[in-house]
């Protein structure tokens, strides 16, 4: 497994200042000092490109994160509709059911007070809680037939059943309620954030956009980079692997040829990567599993989908569905996770490269694994 992610410190500036000869170069300097702290910091002070960047890198992750959050309400508060439809439907079933037991009932009553049973036992049968304390109470047991009796054992369980449907039905719908609104708050939570985003990109001039995409070009340049080393470092190890093998299987006087198996999931890797590859070009959109738009999590499931292996929709979840690898062991198909909080995942394609759907305002694109920084990866797992 790759190293986690280490915290960056934030770190503040803090400019050097000169000590004065002068008394009256020092008293004056104190009160400029002292207006400077009352001043500072001044919101109306035009962040720099460099600080426009970060913060928008960092609402963007922002954003990410809390798009995870969002899609595993969005799938809690489906299976917990579908729980509820479920429910209510069977409450309504054996609430028909207690119904016609209950006519059922009523024929029974009415036959009895006209044998001249008395009417008052009717309702005492109908309020008891039991079969048993209706039977201890009359002592009409042996005034029932036998299908009397199954009638009245199938209308006490049937109402005690119901009732517990009941209660699971009521428990389920608040639990749908609190979904519900997880699903809110972090929809909020995700358009205030890549608002915040879009609000400082506008703000910038046309030299600073172009500043901007100069800092994004150096980036790339340099994912490539350590993306071209990962590429070069793999393929000394296979080789290395690979003469180890060949010497090993002479000195055991076994059959020439390379004895390296193809992985099991060589197949569906290959399809998982080919879907991959066609959704190129296709843009980021927060929640969407496809098939015109996708965010990080549902393009891999996608893409695996269309492979015949069913993986969960977060990132914190497609992180279990499967064996983890050291990144140096990385094979095509498998999953690279970032950041310590598992909010983003790409597929890797080989050669230090993966299909991922970045961000908001972006498209689905072929990239770097180091995209964003060398120390972001969390791991790197092979779906089973």
């Amino acid at each position: 497994m790759a190293p986690h992610r280490k915290a960056r410190p934030s770190g503040t500036r803090i400019a050097g200042i000169r000590t004065p000869v002068l008394a009256t170069a020092a008293l004056t300097s104190v009160a400029l000092l002292s207006q400077t702290a009352n001043a500072a910091p001044s919101p109306d002070r035009k962040p720099s490109v460099e600080e426009v960047e970060k913060k928008v890198d960092d609402l963007y992750r922002q954003a990410e994160s809390a798009t995870d959050k969002y899609n595993a309400a969005k799938e809690r508060s489906t299976e917990q509709r579908k729980r509820v439809d479920t429910l209510l439907d069977d409450v309504a079933q054996r609430t028909q059911k207690l119904n016609e037991a209950r006519e059922q009932l009523g024929s029974y009553a009415a036959a009895q007070y006209r044998t001249g049973a008395a009417a008052p036992d009717t309702a005492t049968f109908l309020l008891a809680d039991t079969p048993q304390d209706y039977f201890d109470q009359t002592q009409l047991m042996s005034r029932l037939t036998g299908r009397q009796k199954e009638t009245v054992d199938d209308y006490f369980t049937d109402r005690s059943a119901t009732m517990k449907k009941r209660q699971e039905a009521t428990e389920s719908l608040q639990t749908l309620t609190e979904s519900q609104e997880a699903l809110k708050s972090s929809k909020t939570e995700i358009q205030k954030k890549l608002g915040t985003a879009r609000e400082l990109l506008s703000r910038l001039t046309a030299e600073e956009k172009a500043r901007l995409a100069a800092i994004e070009k150096k980036k790339q340049e340099e994912a490539r980079r350590q993306a071209e080393e990962l590429a070069r470092q793999q393929e000394a190890a296979r080789q290395k692997q690979a003469a180890q093998e060949s010497s090993s299987s002479t000195t055991t006087g076994g059959s020439s040829g390379s004895s390296t198996t193809a992985p099991t999931n060589g197949t569906k890797a290959e399809k998982a990567l080919a879907y991959a590859r066609a959704q190129v070009g296709k843009p980021y959109v927060w929640g969407a599993t496809g098939p015109d738009s996708y965010d990080c999590s549902g393009l891999t499931q996608a893409a695996w989908k269309a492979a015949g292996v069913s993986l969960p929709r977060t990132t914190y979840d497609q992180v279990d569905a499967g064996t983890t690898v050291p990144l140096a062991d990385a094979q095509p198909g498998d999953l690279i996770f970032f950041y310590d909080d598992i909010s983003h995942v790409g597929i890797y394609i080989g050669d230090g490269m993966m299909i991922h759907a970045p961000k908001p305002g972006a498209y689905v694109r072929e990239e770097s694994i180091y995209y964003d920084g060398s120390s972001i990866i969390h791991s790197v797992v092979r779906p089973a």
